[in-house]
């Protein structure tokens, strides 16, 4: 219809069902965060209205069916609508029931009802259960709902939506950003194991994958799964995975692994709210300090967040960048309310990316990228160690950068042996205390190739912010325009928002906190796990903002918390 829209949804985790809310917030302008308050409630159902009925914001609108329940009085305006009544004699369908409500909305609300219709058909006409009975049934419940409001309510709330100008946009959620994105940077191996919230990606990419002639693989569990997608990267393929926290658990000795033995991989953790099984259907960003630390040992790997749906479409096609360029593990951090978000999204996001090869070894001992550069930067040197025959294969060699050329075995290029033992430069097991430092080092020195090649996170709001507002992951919209409305109050405040987490951009955080008296950081976690990193490495006292409850902030209760310290 040409909206900006943005959406939350919370369901239950039992396949028996439960109490659903899908909440959707529409403008005519870009949309940053799931809003404060519902200025329409539709309950279907008395168990809706008194779970729902606090979100109401005053003088708003509820709507609901008098035959379920008869609503307390309060300051919000009242439409009762039979929706149910209708379902059943008038369109003589009960399951048409949520085709009386969508009705109903056009019909007081003003979206077009070609638009809801057009849905309907492209939808049913796809189903290969649906029939043209099915379909009169739809379109029926659509037209009489709509004619009953017209005709029976009264309205006298302000709310309309008026016609807005058609605009080039997707409407995608965050799973499908990933998905899609993780096909433009030619991913064409995914293995993995069924998890909310992230099994979207995986039935996603088990439908696309073999129509690029790409491989899906549902292994026996999480281990398996990250096991295979080391072989698929070993094999040359560029190969993810995705899971949730009790799956991302099972997975630390493989990240290890990937790690020690250098091999690009790609792994999503789409997290809920734990610890253990926890709340599946819930949003928590409470596994940052897991995948900063996760293994024994001293385990370099990348850390990324994505903030909004169509950062999950550009960071995801990093995130493959940055396994091949730097050869180790890249975690993904997406969320549960990121996975399920929907948002409209511009159709310029999704340009074809410019993407670049791993290392690769030939028989000269040369570092060749694409066409001599790699990412942009020239080819590396490689500091061959001393003992070194003539021609032979250093896969682990020492360099300037940390990263060494990579062959692909069975297509005439040198075998190695990848091991998750520690070794010398041609691979063999390797045991001396020298050798254990040096490799350490290597591997360490490409987070530090990293850090200083990768893009820094850009300040939001005044350059001469009294205070600062540092976030991670979902909460950035949010985050700005709690923002927004500080500085429309006359309050000076601004905003970091790092989506590399590992290596952290240094210097642009220690700038970010020297230039404000005092910094508060919002979490969606009970310990604070960003708060304790930025105080570990920068001596950071954050006044720290935590919300556990499952659900994400809003703008207001972040807006509240930059009143109180200002």
């Amino acid at each position: 219809m040409g909206y900006h829209v943005y959406t939350f949804r919370t369901f239950p985790a039992e396949i028996l069902g439960g109490p659903c809310m899908f909440q959707v917030r529409i403008s005519d302008h870009p949309v940053k965060s799931m809003g404060d308050y519902a200025d329409v409630l539709i309950c279907l159902n008395k168990e809706a209205y008194d779970r729902n009925v606090g979100e109401l914001r005053h003088g708003g609108v509820l709507m609901y069916d008098p035959s379920d329940f008869t609503p307390e009085p309060g300051d919000y305006i009242t439409y009762a609508v039979p929706f149910n009544e209708i379902a059943r004699k008038e369109v003589q369908l009960f399951q048409t029931k949520n085709m009386v409500m969508l009705g109903a909305i056009c019909g007081l609300f003003g979206p077009p009802l070609e638009a809801i219709i057009q849905v309907v058909q492209s939808k049913l006409s796809r189903s290969r259960k649906a029939n043209a009975t099915l379909m009169e049934k739809n379109l029926l419940a659509l037209d009489v709902a709509k004619k009953y409001v017209t005709e029976k309510v009264t309205k006298s709330d302000p709310y309309l939506l008026g016609p807005v100008e058609k605009a080039d946009r997707v409407v995608l959620n965050g799973n499908q950003a990933i998905v899609a994105g993780a096909l433009a940077a030619q991913c064409r191996y995914f293995a993995g194991y069924p998890i909310t919230p992230a099994s979207d990606i995986m039935e996603g990419l088990a439908k696309e994958l073999p129509q690029v002639g790409g491989t899906f693989l549902q292994a026996e569990d999480e281990i398996a799964a990250l096991a295979s997608v080391l072989g698929a990267s070993y094999g040359g393929m560029r190969a993810m995975t995705a899971t949730s926290g009790p799956g991302f658990s099972l997975m630390t000795e493989l990240i290890g692994l990937s790690s020690m033995a250098e091999l690009p991989a790609v792994i999503v953790d789409a997290q809920r709210a734990g610890p253990s099984t926890g709340m599946p259907t819930k949003m928590e960003q409470s596994d940052l300090s897991f995948a900063l630390h996760a293994g024994h040992g001293d385990t370099p790997r990348i850390v990324i967040a994505p903030s909004n749906v169509a950062n999950c479409y550009e960071l995801i096609i990093q995130a493959f960048e940055m396994a091949e360029r730097y050869q180790m593990p890249v975690l993904f951090l997406s969320d549960q309310s990121l996975t399920a978000r929907v948002e409209s999204v511009d159709s310029q996001v999704f340009k074809t990316p410019e993407l670049h090869e791993r290392l690769q070894y030939n028989s000269q001992h040369e570092a060749n990228g694409s066409n001599g550069h790699h990412n942009g930067h020239s080819t590396e040197q490689i500091l061959v160690g001393a003992g070194a025959e003539e021609h032979e294969y250093t896969r682990y060699a020492y360099s300037a950068t940390g990263i060494s050329p990579m062959s692909t075995p069975g297509t005439g290029s040198p075998a190695y042996v990848a091991t998750g033992l520690e070794h010398d430069e041609a691979g063999h097991p390797n045991y001396e205390p020298e050798d254990h430092t040096a490799m350490m080092k290597k591997r360490f020195r490409k987070l530090a190739t990293a850090a200083a090649e990768m893009p820094k996170p850009e300040r939001y709001g005044d350059a001469d912010a009294t205070i600062g507002v540092i976030g991670w992951g979902s909460t950035e919209g949010t985050i700005q325009e709690a923002v927004d409305r500080a500085r429309a109050k006359g309050l000076k405040v601004a905003a970091l928002h790092p989506t590399i987490l590992s290596p952290l951009p240094d210097e642009t955080i220690q700038d970010f906190i020297s230039s404000v008296k005092k910094v508060i950081v919002p979490e969606n976690n009970y310990s604070g796990q960003l708060a304790n990193l930025l105080g570990a490495k920068y001596g950071l006292q954050a006044i720290r903002v935590n919300k556990y409850g499952g659900i994400p902030f809003t703008a207001a209760e972040i807006l509240r918390a930059i009143e109180e310290v200002y």
